[in-house]
């Protein structure tokens, strides 16, 4: 039996937060190898379900693309997800729509109302109470990591919406994954970050990441999305960092203190908040059909 839409987007997002504890107890410390795995790993099974090629036209935009939404976030990840807690770098990277809020001006000319502003000002006001733990600060590092990742894929989608898409949204998603694994594979090496050797668990771990949190996880997403829109799946991308939250407690012990329950509980709602109004923003128009007497009466 297949899944709904709104399943399908919900067991995608639950399969990105599985990402944050694989990466910190079964794959190398090597964020840059990673990423290229991740992209490479993930991108080829696409390709071979799609079997389509970019016309020549777009080679330019999908390396943009690829750049800024796979190779810039995978590589931006995995090491915010090497240096934070999962749900610390999660909840970072879950901003992505209030940072496209801000973007859509410059890139689309939609200039934010009062009503999207706020909601990217409570997102930043709980994101300060994220950082600013009280027992120990976060890591620097990690923080800027995932803020740019979240950045750079806001960007990628924000070109998206500017240019549209050449083919299938798996195809998009397939070749720019490509791109992006060529590019990290190259930094990976001129960086020295490849691991000396692979254990077992590593491998399995590479696996997981790259089948199962990666292509399974895009083509549930991308069905979704065909299935319901955009807007009635985004809010599902929030059981992201839930997952991953929840994963830190029961994996690792990591128990967030109550200021950053606090903090994720106010991102979550400016997140919401902004995609009501996105849903109240875009709401098209009803056109009732004329009755029989107004059909009428334009005949005469």
């Amino acid at each position: 039996m297949s899944l709904s839409p709104k399943a399908a987007a919900a067991a995608a997002t639950i399969l990105w937060g599985f990402t944050y504890i694989v990466t910190t107890t079964m794959l190398p410390q090597n964020p840059m190898f990673i990423a290229a795995v991740r992209a490479l790993g993930g991108g080829l099974p696409l390709l071979l379900i799609v079997r389509d090629f970019p016309p020549r036209a777009w080679w330019g935009r999908i390396i943009i693309l690829g750049t800024l939404n796979n190779a810039l976030f995978f590589g931006l990840l995995f090491v915010a997800a090497i240096r934070l807690p999962g749900g610390v770098a999660a909840t970072f990277q879950a901003l992505g729509p209030l940072f496209m809020v801000l973007l859509a001006w410059p890139l689309l000319g939609a200039k934010p109302s009062p009503s999207k502003l706020a909601a990217v000002g409570l997102g930043a006001a709980g994101v300060a109470m994220v950082v600013l733990k009280g027992n120990a600060s976060l890591d620097l590092i990690g923080i800027l990591a995932a803020l740019g990742g979240a950045f750079a894929v806001a960007l990628g989608g924000g070109l998206i919406h500017k240019w549209g898409r050449p083919s299938s949204i798996i195809s998009l998603a397939a070749w720019q994954m490509i791109v992006a694994g060529v590019e990290l594979a190259i930094a990976a090496a001129l960086l020295g970050d490849i691991p000396a050797s692979l254990s077992g668990i590593n491998i399995l771990g590479l696996a997981i990441l790259a089948l199962f949190l990666t292509s399974l996880a895009f083509v549930l997403w991308f069905t979704a999305i065909a299935g319901a829109g955009p807007s009635a799946v985004a809010p599902l991308l929030l059981l992201t960092p839930l997952t991953a939250f929840v994963l830190d407690g029961l994996v690792r012990g990591v128990i967030p203190s109550s200021i950053q329950s606090v903090g994720v509980a106010i991102v979550i709602g400016s997140l919401l908040y902004g995609q009501h109004v996105d849903r109240r923003a875009f709401r098209p128009a009803h056109h009732h059909a004329p009755s029989a007497r107004q059909v009428a009466g334009k005949r005469k």
